[in-house]
């Protein structure tokens, strides 16, 4: 037990990290993965909400076009049928209405984009190769 405590004693640390205080550790240095990577700087918050932004109207668009071709398959097969009918094109005009709403956000993230000059639209994604 008592060499178990010895090994902890703050010398015997700091000797494993900076030997001799030479400046070369025996574990070695650590460096930022990435410089310049805005990950690792302020503004990170405003580069994920860029990326939750462009997948919400990805899944909105095809959500959208999805809903026409069956909102449109109802109407073709409606057969006269005015309550079908009408279910139809009630389908098809939410999903022109939502799409706008899609494309009216991001109208005002651009907008506030170029007010503020933060990049929510168009964010610098880097990978692992930059």
């Amino acid at each position: 037990m008592k060499s178990l405590i010895h090994f902890f004693k703050p010398s015997i640390v700091q000797a494993a990290v900076d030997p001799g205080g030479g400046g070369s550790p025996i574990i070695g240095t650590i460096k930022p993965p990435i410089d310049g990577n805005p990950y690792f700087e302020e503004g990170g918050i405003f580069l994920l909400i860029g990326n939750i932004f462009k997948l919400a109207g990805t899944i909105g668009g095809l959500f959208f076009i999805i809903q026409v071709i069956l909102a449109g398959y109802e109407y073709i097969t409606a057969g006269g049928d005015s309550k079908k009918t009408e279910a139809a094109w009630a389908k098809i005009w939410q999903s022109i209405l939502g799409i706008i709403i899609i494309a009216s956000a991001f109208t005002l993230a651009g907008v506030i984009e170029r007010i503020t000059g933060i990049p929510i639209l168009t964010p610098n994604v880097y990978g692992p190769n930059d």
